[in-house]
């Protein structure tokens, strides 16, 4: 069985691996395009019919990958009974319009880009169909919302298919947000999201109080895919999509996608009154309103459309009955209404392709000019309307005799009654679909003389009314495949039944009899009766839907334009009273344990550092204002902090934190220089006082914490004494920070310096950007005054005693990255004080002078360092271990004593890399901008007037 089950993960991606295909092959002709297209189908339909067999048998195939076991995400696949109906229809009928849009789409239309559309919605649904996993089954559920977007909206030139995409999207988006909350409950309920484990915890789920919210969401998810009321109204204008895509979409996918999840809940969430009533009700109420509508429309396609609603409709209130026959008519009609229904959206789109018009007010008279559309036509009509011997009779005998034993309201004769109306109205439409396309006189102003198509575009919808004969006609050739499908819905045990044409003089007989006679009067009648149905006022779906989606939009415009006008003071002070908020309800819900630690008595030197760092805080509230103040305030907060970490014993933090204070104090300054000495004034009083007021609340706030936090004991094991424990004898270093950083959590800081690589890039393209617009003309006129006024612009002081700190700095860099596995230091520390090295003397000698003088591309250097980490952590693989787990051992070379090496060197020398060209490409942004205010290159290393006799010569510069 796992042998066979591992198809299925082949048989989902195929379409996918396809969608690669089209758009390359539609250069060789659009026959080799579709060839192409139709090859991921056939090979995937090939080895679902190897599958085939042992799922007749009653085999559940299955295939798991384990992804994200601890969010419960596993690639598993499973394949029973009611996945093989829907693979095999979604991949046999997708085959059929594979062809047929070959000889469909004009010239004008870019088939390798619907075929690629074609094959991701293929592969997505088939997806959802095969999931055995329900977070992977989400995953499928919203691709089919999205491709299918892309197919409904395939002609964007028509405003009416942009908004039938946008339409489908929203409402079947919208259900989709709804069914993964009602899915998420469900797993937690079940204890898994496996599907297969969850179709085992009926009993659990009925009895959990969260069943109900579960079904609900769960149910708006189904409803809105297969266009239930009041959802209904998306799927009549997604009619704007070619008929290709109608017929895919009405007959075997998306709308087919909600029935298939209902069917597949069946065993868990079915059986109680709560399914009963919302399940069966909305199923009989959307059977009868859509077919009536059917039945007034005049384009071709929009009363198919709603006819495909009805019938929906029908399904889903046969799934609503709860019951193990309910469930086998409903397998059976998804069945028969698939062969049939994409049968006539076929015929529709010949008779749109060869008259030019969908209007049957303008058709008429077609069964001489298209004798070949005209029989495939009429006996999928008269499938769907029912009639005997065809496959719709059966199901629809079923639909009825299920319906009888059926008591609504304390009534048993309300849904009977209720479901021969619906069969009523799709007798007169289906009737209706013949005689005025087909019968009466052949006119003369057709927009275009009609005529049979060729054999490549009616040979699809032909093969599918074989089906439909040879269903109708010999129905024990479907009677295994529909009691596996039956069996898998229901989870075994089905009564003994068989599928035959005559089952004797029955009431559902004589229901079909009247519905028929019915349906024949509404149709002579249909006249008079379209004159009142348009003088009848009645709300229109589609104006409702468009006035919610306008007072949505206008009221997310306001709350939009109020919340993010550009105001950072506003979104800081919103972020912060929510964080606000959200622990003050934290700390007022919760319990708060007794304090277990006696606070530590306050010595001088922390008193006096505590002091002086909230006095350097007032300072710089106080004095923010004046720029380069605030900066060395800044500096003296940070230089305070580091001593802090000195005090508590924390070195690597210090170096850490000192090395950033210095590059950002630096960075800042020389950022500085083109800003002005003062910040201007711009916030009110009554905003400063409310500013204020949240940052003392606050501040408070995270004091408070703090200091509960110290004062209390862990009651789990802190996981730094695993780190302290493991540090050598699983990461090879002593040094346990560094450990962290590169091996327990290394992932973090691989993401960490790709994130830092990704912010001086968007600096430097920023940068770019700005001095190529108007910044950068204004910067060309823009000189500092105070270079010329000093005299001195580059000190020689500063020049000398930078020159001789450059080898200093490299060599204690050096050191730092070499001993940082054991000691404090590593490769983020000695990336700081070599760029502290280089960025001095860009202060001494200028941006220009310093400049000129580097040989390194600063994004090549983020690139090797990223690489180098990323290929040490892929090495790891190679070993079988886990991504970026350092490994060690020892070298001896003699006379050099035995040391250590390990990989982490490798991953540190990456972050080394990664930060350095950071910095100075930052540092380079600041050096374009200084160019544009006419900083000229030194020809000396300092500043000596070139016209002194004593001056060094230019080449001993």
């Amino acid at each position: 069985m796992e042998n066979a089950g591992g198809f299925l993960p082949i048989i989902a991606v195929l379409p996918f691996l396809g969608a690669l295909f089209p758009g390359l092959m539609i250069q060789a002709g659009r026959n080799t395009c579709a060839a192409f297209t139709a090859a991921p189908t056939i090979l995937a339909l090939i080895l679902l019919l190897l599958s085939a067999p042992a799922v007749m048998r009653g085999d559940v195939l299955t295939f798991g990958i384990d992804w994200l076991p601890s969010l419960g995400l596993n690639v598993n696949f499973m394949l029973d009974g009611l996945g093989l109906l829907f693979a095999g229809m979604i991949l046999g009928i997708g085959l059929l319009i594979i062809l047929y849009a070959r000889f469909y789409l004009s010239r004008e239309d870019p088939m390798g880009q619907f075929y690629t559309y074609l094959l991701l919605f293929q592969g997505a649904m088939v997806g959802i169909v095969l999931s055995d996993n329900i977070l992977l089954l989400l995953v499928f559920w919203e691709l089919t919302s999205l491709s299918s977007f892309l197919l409904i909206g395939y002609w964007k030139h028509l405003p009416e298919g942009r908004q039938g995409a946008r339409m489908a999207l929203t409402v079947t988006g919208l259900g989709g947000l709804a069914m993964i909350a009602g899915m998420l409950i469900l797993g937690d309920i079940a204890g898994s999201y496996d599907l297969s484990v969850i179709l085992t915890q009926k009993d659990a789920i009925q009895a959990s109080p969260m069943y109900l919210p579960a079904l609900i969401l769960i149910l708006l998810g189904c409803f809105t895919k297969s266009a239930q009321f009041p959802f209904h109204f998306w799927l009549p204008h997604a009619m704007a999509a070619p008929t290709p895509v109608s017929a895919y979409l009405h007959s075997a996918t998306m709308v087919k996608a909600g029935l298939f999840l209902m069917a597949r809940m069946w065993p868990v969430l079915a059986g109680t009154p709560e399914w009963f009533w919302i399940v069966a009700s909305t199923g009989l109420i959307t059977m009868v309103m859509a077919a009536k509508i059917a039945l007034f429309k005049d384009d071709l396609k929009a009363l198919l459309a709603f006819s495909t609603v009805s019938h929906l409709g029908l399904i889903t209130m046969l799934l609503g009955f709860g019951t193990k026959m309910a469930a086998v008519a409903a397998v059976f009609h998804i069945i028969n209404h698939a062969t049939f229904k994409a049968a006539l959206f076929m015929t529709a789109g010949i008779i749109d392709h060869e008259t030019h018009t969908r209007d049957i007010k303008r058709l008429g008279g077609l069964r001489h000019l298209m004798p070949i559309t005209f029989g495939i036509a009429t006996i999928a009509a008269l499938s769907m309307a029912g009639v005997i011997p065809l496959n719709g009779f059966l199901s629809k005998e079923m639909m009825l005799e299920e319906a009888t034993h059926t008591v609504w309201w304390g009534n048993p004769w309300l849904v009977p009654a209720l479901a021969t109306i619906g069969t009523l109205f799709s007798v007169a439409y289906s009737l209706r679909y013949i005689a005025h396309v087909f019968f009466g006189p052949e006119r003369s102003d057709y927009p275009s003389h009609p005529h049979d198509p060729g054999f490549g575009m009616w040979a699809a919808p032909a093969f599918l009314v074989v089906l439909v004969i040879g269903i109708g006609v010999a129905p024990f050739l479907v009677e295994p495949l529909v009691k596996v499908t039956a069996g898998a819905v229901t989870g075994g045990g089905l009564p003994d039944f068989h599928l035959k044409i005559w089952h004797g003089l029955t009431l559902p007989l004589l229901l079909s009899g009247l519905a028929f006679l019915g349906g024949a009067i509404l149709l002579a009648l249909h006249a008079p009766l379209m004159r009142l149905w348009l003088a009848t006022p009645r709300p229109e779906a589609k104006v409702i839907f468009d006035g919610i989606t306008r007072a949505a939009t206008r009221a997310s415009t306001v709350l939009t334009d109020g919340v993010h006008n550009g105001a950072l003071t506003r979104n800081g002070a919103i972020f912060a009273v929510t964080v606000i908020g959200a622990g003050l309800l934290a700390f007022t819900g919760g319990s708060m344990a007794e304090a277990t630690r006696a606070p530590l008595p306050i010595t001088m030197l922390p008193a006096i550092g505590w002091l002086l760092l909230v006095l350097a805080t007032i300072c710089l509230v106080a004095f923010h204002r004046n720029r380069f103040l605030a900066l060395v305030l800044m500096g003296i907060v940070g230089l305070i902090v580091s001593m802090g970490f000195v005090y508590l014993s924390a070195p690597d933090l210090a170096l850490t934190q000192i090395s950033v204070e210095v590059v950002t104090i630096i960075l800042l300054l020389l950022a500085l220089n083109f800003l002005p000495r003062e910040t201007p004034i711009e916030s009110s009083v009554a905003r400063r006082m409310r500013d204020a007021a949240i940052a003392v609340v606050g501040g408070v706030a995270v004091t408070g914490l703090t200091y509960a936090i110290l004062l209390r004991d862990f009651a789990a094991e802190s996981i730094s004494v695993f780190h302290l424990a493991n540090s050598y004898k699983g990461g090879g270093g002593t040094n346990v920070v560094n450990v962290i950083l590169v091996d327990f959590r290394g992932f973090d800081t691989y993401g960490e310096i790709i994130v830092l690589g990704i912010a001086a890039l968007v600096i430097f393209a920023l940068t770019e950007t700005v001095l190529k617009g108007p910044g950068g003309r204004w910067l060309s006129t823009w000189k500092a005054q105070r270079y010329a006024e000093a005299g001195d612009r580059h000190p020689l002081m500063m020049v000398v005693a930078t020159r001789v700190m450059m080898p200093i700095a490299l060599m204690v860099g050096a050191y730092i990255f070499l001993r940082g596995h054991n000691e404090p230091g590593g490769g983020f520390i000695a990336g700081l004080i070599v760029a502290i090295a280089f960025l001095m003397q860009y202060m001494a000698s200028g941006f220009a002078w310093a400049e000129s003088r580097q040989r390194v591309t600063y994004h090549a250097t983020i690139g090797v360092g990223v690489l180098i980490a990323s290929v040490t952590g892929i090495g790891a693989w190679l070993a079988g271990r886990p991504f970026l787990t350092s490994d060690y051992g020892y070298l001896h070379f003699p006379p050099i004593e035995e040391f250590e090496w390990a990989t982490a060197m490798a991953f540190d020398t990456g972050v080394f890399l990664t930060v350095v060209g950071a910095v100075m490409l930052a540092l380079n942004s600041l050096s374009s901008m200084a160019r544009r205010t006419g900083e000229t290159v030194n020809v000396f290393p300092m500043d000596i007037n070139p016209a002194r006799n004593d001056a060094p010569s230019e080449g001993e510069a």
